[in-house]
């Protein structure tokens, strides 16, 4: 297992001030990475859409719930080894299981119990392509939840190994990435714009603002439409340069 860092000082309260859509738009903005990678793609659905955004620090597992460990486990969350590296990784802490069954979703990892333990390691929510449970109770404490189903079992729920990278819907995370989730889905956030990110969202804000406001106003001609469009189509002015130059 890596020793992990956190470089430059990031503001995760600043981060969650945005909505995901927004950060994404950041990132593109400071052309870090291509715009087709970065984010899950359909394998996870928000539970608790009304929930504000999070952010946090991955802390990553693979499980399995179809069939019974090959160990004599006693119960899905008896693994103080799990837990220990959980403490481990950089708080806010974001559980990241990557569901490795054919089918995955038989049964629960996560539910109300899970979720006690991780708030009290400082977790913040659960990123999972498998299943989750419990969701009232859950829900009631505060901890998103990002699933790709529901279960009514644990089933056979127990971890396969952790602290390894995974892999959620095309996305790669490695032990330690920071996250950014809400309604809208989950992206991480490569570390060296991490700190940069509320700015360039709050002038991309502010230029959207202008532009809707053009829009509804009485001087809106296609003319002046498409000089607008492509003043906000100009790269930031931000030093970051693209990977591999």
């Amino acid at each position: 297992m890596s020793q992990h860092s956190v470089p430059r000082a990031i503001d995760l309260t600043s981060l969650c001030a945005f909505d995901t859509c927004t950060v994404s738009n950041a990132i593109e903005r400071l052309d870090v990475r291509l715009r087709n990678e970065g984010f899950i793609v359909n394998s996870v659905k928000c539970q608790f859409p009304r929930f504000a955004p999070m952010a946090g620090y991955a802390a990553t597992a693979r499980i399995r719930t179809a069939r019974p460990p090959m160990t004599g486990q006693r119960c899905y969350y008896d693994r103080m080894d799990w837990w220990t590296y959980v403490a481990a990784v950089p708080e806010p802490r974001i559980l990241v299981l990557e569901d490795v069954d054919h089918f995955p979703g038989m049964g629960a990892f996560v539910g109300e119990v899970h979720a006690h333990i991780g708030i009290a390691l400082n977790c913040i929510g659960c990123v999972t392509n498998g299943a989750v449970r419990d969701l009232p109770a859950v829900e009631a404490l505060g901890f998103h939840l990002f699933a790709g189903s529901v279960a009514v079992s644990h089933s056979y729920a127990h971890i396969v190994d952790f602290g390894e990278p995974v892999e959620l819907g095309g996305l790669k995370i490695q032990s330690g990435d920071l996250l950014h989730g809400d309604r809208h889905g989950v992206l991480s956030i490569p570390s060296e714009i991490a700190a940069d990110i509320p700015a360039e969202a709050s002038r991309i804000i502010a230029e959207e603002q202008q532009l809707i406001a053009f829009c509804k106003s009485p001087r809106f001609s296609l003319p002046e439409l498409d000089k607008r469009i492509r003043t906000m189509s100009v790269k930031s002015d931000h030093p970051w340069k693209p990977r591999g130059e």
